[in-house]
């Protein structure tokens, strides 16, 4: 009889987890699918957008240089004559099996180039990504407690202010104090014919501070307003009273309150760092992802300025998603939320 009871009471506890895991995996499916309609919507604006701009790849290449007979040739020959709906449809088949397509500038596969590009691209990101942690943990830890004195209100200014400015002004006061002014580091960061970015190390400086700036900025308030908060909690005060070292309270008790609640957040930043570097590198000149849509842009280079927003957006979107599993697998508050 007893067992029959406990196969009863089994069957419940089962479907209850069953049914507990199916919420999770449905809102999970429900952001995948959203992030596929995302990407869509991207891909149809932006070939929107370089459909209604004037002109195109054939007036561009052939500006002042060729009649308009020649003119409608290479029109004909890069497809353009033909309707924009039909030009969407092959581009998205196509990108749907890997392939985004050749350059109306050059010929060339646009995917080559954007590996190229997009490694550039991750090696700034990473960099700054890799500093942004200990920088913030550390600094807020600092900070905070040291809460009122000389050293945290320091620290507080000065954050405040990074967090005041833009990125690009920032970058601009960067190369201002140490490229024209002491004359450190180079004011562009382009790196030799042939060489990567990595036999140059100080053509990354000025562009990682500029994107950690604001990052660090955030993250380094955030941390140390937890630090604050946990350091005077119960549990720490309790710890003290018994005679626990402080360096064990920090350790044991602060440091974990402080930075749980913040591994959204750092998440969320890690994943702009990865994915969002366009503003210096438009800045410093960097070879990135930005300067060939920029340069794809004034070409009126369709497939590369699609193949770029659309790579760059998925970045982005693949790296926020991570973030999420992140901070749900660190923060059981994050868990229940995503």
């Amino acid at each position: 009889m007893s067992l029959m009871s406990e196969a009863s009471d089994a069957r419940p506890r089962a479907t209850a987890r069953r049914g507990h895991r199916s919420p999770v995996v449905l809102r999970w499916l429900r952001r995948l699918f959203t992030a596929a309609g995302t990407l869509l919507a991207v891909s149809l604006l932006v070939f929107a957008a370089t459909t209604l701009a004037p002109g195109d790849a054939a007036t561009a290449r052939l500006a002042g240089q060729a009649s308009p007979e020649q003119i409608a040739e290479l029109r004909h020959s890069l497809g353009l004559d033909q309707p924009a709906w039909e030009r969407y449809a092959r581009w998205l088949w196509h990108a749907l099996q890997g392939d985004l397509g050749t350059s109306y500038a050059n010929g060339e596969p646009v995917s080559g180039l954007i590996t190229e590009r997009a490694g550039n691209s991750l090696l700034l990101g990473a960099v700054a990504a890799a500093l942004l942690l200990p920088l913030a943990i550390g600094l807020g830890l600092w900070a905070g407690l040291r809460a009122g004195r000389a050293a945290d209100r320091a620290v507080s200014t000065t954050t405040l202010a990074l967090v005041s400015l833009p990125e690009f002004v920032t970058g601009t006061l960067l190369v201002l104090l140490f490229a024209v002014g002491l004359g450190w580091l180079p004011a562009v960061s382009v790196p030799t014919t042939g060489s990567s970015p990595l036999a140059q190390p100080e053509i990354l400086v000025l562009p990682v501070l500029t994107l950690l700036s604001v990052c660090l900025a955030q993250n380094v308030r955030l941390v140390r307003s937890g630090v604050i908060a946990a350091s005077a909690s119960d549990a720490a005060q309790a710890a003290r009273l018994g005679g626990v070292p402080e360096h064990r309270v920090v350790l044991r008790w602060v440091l974990p309150a402080a930075v749980v609640p913040a591994v959204p957040v750092l998440a969320r930043y890690l994943a702009y760092l990865l994915g969002g570097t366009m503003v210096a590198e438009t800045l410093f000149g960097y070879p990135g992802l930005a300067a060939a849509l920029v340069n794809a842009t004034a070409a009126r280079d369709a497939p590369v300025v699609l193949g770029v927003t659309v790579v760059v957006a998925a970045m982005t979107v693949v790296l926020n998603l991570l973030a999420d599993l992140l901070a749900a697998a660190l923060n059981p508050a994050a868990r229940s939320a995503t």
